[in-house]
């Protein structure tokens, strides 16, 4: 009780002092901000970065924009979820969405066998059903079962009141019936065809583990996301941080970007308590509650430290397995990539064989032999985003995942690189552009700039461990009951991001909303209610007809200043 006094005279007689700080700026935890924010608290988010956003920031190379960790975002349309949340959040009319090629927002290329996914529900069972005949009945049932226990699992936050949880077991007995097995357990009940699994299970990307390993259930939310397409925001990811923050901004948050958080502060009682962070360079700031963005491992084994934890978290940080880490590349091109093939539409390619014998290959095999890689996830930003578009040049970003292991020796990389890491990294820029090829042909050939992001990268950026892209595996281990918790066993710590409730952009945004709530003492929908006066605007990448007047004017000056510069280039 004497500790506790002394920190109240601390807190009051310090400007350091906050209702409540948060670490990472990640949509998580700028959705949390907001939320905390706009109820009048003093809200303060740090961020190790010299640009907020996390995954979800951009960033410049010679002048073209690239974003890594979004590449597309479901449930947009009028009335769906993200929509929703949005409109929630004060920050709709602040965002412009361009909605993929709703003929085949994903191209699945499966060896040399290819499928389109369309933006429509129905027809995607038409189009399987025409591919496959004789696995009609199967098609349908499948996929109105992913279907099932998608809306029964989104129903779950509503089912409340006495009679309403009476029914409970009957409301929702295919999420209950299904809840507990693997995704290739319940696909090889429905579906026989090799190539058809394959192709429905090719969205295991969005959550990086084989269909062995993978929920169903949550494979059925992944897919229930983007029945109805996929959407791009105009200027990439980092417009989407923009607007997050602004919204703060105007609710009297603040954000500190290159503030590296060294510590968590606690103070020792009968039930440790969060009650302020020490930075990188030794200030302390203090506040009423915690609330942590950053990686649940470097969360709680570096910030908070295994000392000051219960044997059963201890044990449960020892068990928890990490998702993936991935080898990222980065083109600016000088090629017509709509005549090579490409639109606004994602690129999943894999080898024609057993999904889950492939992925066990790519997370363990030496990446350093063979030629290419053989599944990818490549799209071109200037094309989802058209705006972006400068007359001559299109990005590119290509994703490959690997396991960790292989950039153990380079995990104590400083600036400047090694020459070692350098050599090996433009070794496997040469793999992966070797894979690229089969999906673009000609491309190498209309290089202007690339850049390899690795596992080193990820962690210098993002400070995940062992440059994790998805925070925690997301197996049946590590998901619904099983997953960290919001509120920690630390009186006042709180936490959000992908390991909490979901992955992905919209995943850990709505995990920022629900960390809010729990702190404000409401229900989640209370934050994110649609306001009136908030509207998405919506355009179709693959159309400009209806694109505004400002827009079309930003583009007229896009491709003028890039004429007028290359006009520059030829003469010098």
């Amino acid at each position: 009780m004497v500790v506790a006094n002394r920190y109240d005279i601390i807190k009051e007689s310090s400007t350091d002092s906050y209702d409540t700080i948060i670490i990472g700026s990640g949509a998580g935890g700028l959705a949390t901000a907001i939320c905390l924010a706009r109820e009048g608290q003093k809200v303060l988010v740090l961020e190790q970065h010299d640009v907020p956003g996390g995954w979800c920031h951009s960033f410049y190379l010679n002048g073209h924009r690239f974003t890594p960790g979004v590449h597309y975002v479901g449930l947009l349309g009028e009335g769906e979820a993200t929509n929703d949340l949005y409109r929630g959040l004060g920050i709709a009319n602040d965002l412009v969405f361009f909605r993929m090629n709703p003929d085949a927002y994903e191209h699945v290329h499966v060896g040399e066998e290819r499928f389109d996914f369309p933006a429509n529900f129905d027809k995607l069972i038409s189009r399987l059903s025409a591919r496959f005949p004789k696995e009609r009945k199967r098609i349908n049932k499948y996929l109105n079962l992913t279907k099932k226990v998608s809306e029964e699992l989104y129903s779950l936050p509503y089912i409340k009141g006495f009679w309403q949880k009476l029914t409970l077991p009957y409301r929702t007995r295919h999420f209950g019936k299904y809840g507990l097995f693997t995704l290739r357990r319940v696909i090889n009940w429905h579906i026989k065809d090799p190539l058809l699994k394959n192709i429905l299970n090719i969205q295991c990307g969005d959550h990086g583990v084989q269909p062995r390993k993978a929920a169903f259930v949550l494979h059925c939310a992944l897919m229930y996301h983007y029945f109805q397409g996929g959407y791009y925001p105009m200027g990439g990811g980092g417009a989407l941080i923009k607007a997050m923050t602004n919204a703060i901004k105007r609710h009297g948050g603040e954000i500190r970007t290159s503030t590296p958080v060294r510590r968590i502060i606690l103070e020792n009682g009968i039930r440790k308590k969060a009650v302020g962070v020490e930075l990188e360079n030794g200030n302390q700031l203090f506040a009423d509650r915690i609330v942590s963005n950053a990686d649940v491992g470097i969360t709680y084994n570096q910030l908070i430290g295994k000392e000051h934890l219960s044997q059963k978290l201890q044990k449960k940080l020892e068990k928890t397995k990490y998702s993936c880490t991935s080898l990222m590349l980065f083109l600016t091109v000088d090629m017509d990539v709509r005549a090579a093939g490409l639109d606004s539409g994602n690129i999943w390619m894999m080898p024609n064989r057993d999904a889950d014998d492939f992925y066990d290959e790519i997370l363990t095999a030496d990446i350093t032999q063979g030629e290419a890689f053989d599944g990818m996830f490549i799209s071109c930003t200037t094309l989802k985003d058209p705006a972006s578009f400068d007359g001559v040049h299109h990005t590119i970003e290509a994703i490959t995942f690997i396991d960790y292991q292989t950039f153990e020796k380079f995990k104590d990389e400083k600036e400047p690189r090694t020459q070692e890491y350098l050599d090996f990294k433009e070794r496997l820029t040469q793999k992966m552009l070797n894979g690229i090829e089969k999906a673009v042909p000609g491309i190498r050939d209309h290089i202007v700039h690339s850049e390899l992001g690795t596992p080193i990268t990820n962690e210098y950026y993002i400070n995940t461990t062992d440059g994790n892209v998805y925070g925690t595996e997301k197996s049946l281990k590590h998901i619904g009951p099983f997953a960290f918790k919001a509120k920690s066993e630390i009186e006042n710590l709180y936490l959000c991001g992908a390991s909490i409730l979901s992955h992905g952009v919209a995943g850990a945004s709505h995990s920022g909303v629900d960390t809010a709530s729990i702190i404000l003492g409401c229900h989640p929908d209370d934050l994110k209610k649609p306001q009136e006066d908030q509207q998405l605007r919506i355009y179709e990448a693959e159309d400009a007809s209806n694109y505004p007047e400002w827009m079309l004017k930003k583009m007229e000056v896009k491709r003028a200043r890039a004429a007028s510069k290359s006009t520059k280039e030829s003469i010098a």
